[in-house]
């Protein structure tokens, strides 16, 4: 499922020995045993998918493109369009493969259009995109133009849904895919331009380590580009939930936009700035076809969409951009 030499040489040749050192034996720990019951079945679909791939890709449209519908017989394209179905929940898209259209729970082309047009350039740039998901935002990465994408995320589901749209690539992009967390991620690695964590920071116990992790990643001179939950409030505002919030367990700290600020800059950044403040709308994450389980509609009190079914604050969300 992963080309762990291709990515080593890649890592070795952007100056990364220390993580390219280590990298084999992440990636046999991340797949070993029984971590996922579903893994099995998850290969077996990969294999079975079948030898068609595409080189006309677009990768800058908002459903991102692999093919098109009219490359396929009938047969075929029933048979993709069942084989992703069986990856289901697709969270994070849209993407359409070769005409089959999958509808992701999550529009995260809104996200990267409030993000594109106030980060700097990505092309030629080593990105490291941790908690990236399936790969949506990183494909995005490629499409405009970066020199290699490292996307980390722990989940098996997403790395399966990963390799299932890249199968179809007949010359994918530099784009790569670790089932690894940023703890895995070498000290002091001081080697990408650009980090992005995207609605990871509010599931960390340790939301300060957390930021001093994605800094060492960076090179010097380099952007980080978080996006994450937030509250209204001053400086002093942090948001703790007692229990869940907007029915998730593992949500820890939801600070203001100027708390956070603060954060990043007691954590060594330079020219912190907030570029976007977004509230989260049931158009942009809802249930579908391809993610059938409860979304954000679910997670609002019926009779107050302002908050939550704890009663929390709904779901706003900011860009914030800093510099290492």
């Amino acid at each position: 499922m992963i080309h762990s030499s291709a990515i080593e040489a890649e890592l070795r040749d952007a100056g990364m020995d220390a993580w390219a050192d280590v990298l084999a034996q992440q990636i046999q720990q991340a797949l070993a045993g029984d971590r996922h019951g579903d893994l099995g079945r998850w290969r077996h679909l990969l294999e079975q998918l079948p030898l068609i791939q595409s080189r006309d890709l677009d990768l800058a449209a908002d459903r991102l493109r692999i093919g098109r519908k009219e490359e396929l017989d009938a047969e075929t394209r029933k048979h993709i369009h069942q084989s992703l179905r069986a990856l289901q929940p697709w969270r994070k898209g849209p993407y359409e493969v070769f005409g089959i259209h999958i509808d992701t729970e999550w529009r995260s082309d809104w996200k990267w259009q409030r993000l594109i047009n106030h980060i700097q350039p990505l092309h030629g740039r080593r990105v490291l995109d941790v908690g990236c998901g399936s790969g949506y935002h990183a494909w995005r990465m490629a499409g405009e133009g970066a020199q290699l994408v490292i996307g980390i995320d722990p989940s098996l589901l997403f790395l399966a849904q990963f390799n299932a749209i890249r199968h179809f690539m007949a010359q994918p992009p530099n784009v790569h895919f670790l089932p690894l967390g940023i703890e895995t991620v070498p000290e002091n690695l001081s080697a990408f331009d650009s980090v992005f964590s995207m609605g990871i920071l509010y599931h960390r116990r340790s939301p300060l380590d957390h930021l001093a992790d994605l800094k060492s990643c960076l090179r010097p001179g380099g952007e980080l580009v978080l996006e994450t939950l937030v509250v209204e409030g001053d400086e002093n505002t942090v948001l703790l939930p007692k229990g869940r919030y907007a029915k998730m367990r593992n949500v820890w700290f939801i600070p203001s936009t100027a708390a956070l600020e603060i954060w990043l800059y007691r954590c060594g950044y330079k020219a912190v700035q907030v570029v976007d403040v977004t509230p989260t709308s049931t158009g942009e994450q809802r249930r579908t076809d391809w993610m059938a389980f409860e979304s954000l509609e679910d997670f609002l009190d019926p009779d107050d969409r302002t908050v939550t079914v704890e009663g929390y604050p709904a779901p706003v969300r900011a860009v914030v951009l800093a510099t290492a």
